[in-house]
């Protein structure tokens, strides 16, 4: 959470405006996530929103519906986002990574695993659509 707080005050500073990016890991294949997040970077994004495939993104428009889709076609998973952070990161120590998705695949990997792995991989914040802040107790202080 340090790095996207510090990055976000350094623009906020600058008197410039954030340049967040989102794309869903392994769309349009995992090969090319961590390149294009690498070339992204080098073309101006600041912060970025890696999707987490889910199988019904209902919160979801039709495009990244199907983006989902494809990215399930190459089974990817949690555990698969997550290394593609950690490989984003052995060449990127700056540019902040926020996971987006919903709760079941958390839920299923076990919210203290999943703080655990998605620090060590260097991810700093999540966004899931389906689980309201005020009701993260315990696993909100663990993403702390």
């Amino acid at each position: 959470m340090a790095r996207l707080s510090a990055r976000l005050n350094e623009i906020k500073e600058s008197g410039q405006k954030a340049l967040v990016a989102y794309l869903v890991a392994g769309d349009p294949n995992p090969k090319i996530t961590v390149p294009l997040m690498h070339q992204m970077v080098d073309a101006g994004v600041d912060v970025f929103e890696l999707g987490m495939p889910f199988s019904d993104p209902e919160a979801e428009g039709p495009i990244i519906q199907l983006a989902h889709e494809r990215a399930l076609t190459h089974k990817i998973s949690l555990t698969s986002c997550l290394e593609m952070v950690r490989e984003f990161r052995k060449d990127n120590s700056i540019t902040p990574v926020v996971l987006m998705g919903y709760l079941n695949p958390i839920e299923s990997m076990g919210y203290n695993e999943f703080a655990e792995a998605a620090a060590v991989a260097g991810v700093d914040g999540t966004i899931i659509v389906n689980f309201p802040p005020e009701e993260a107790g315990e696993f909100g202080d663990l993403l702390a």
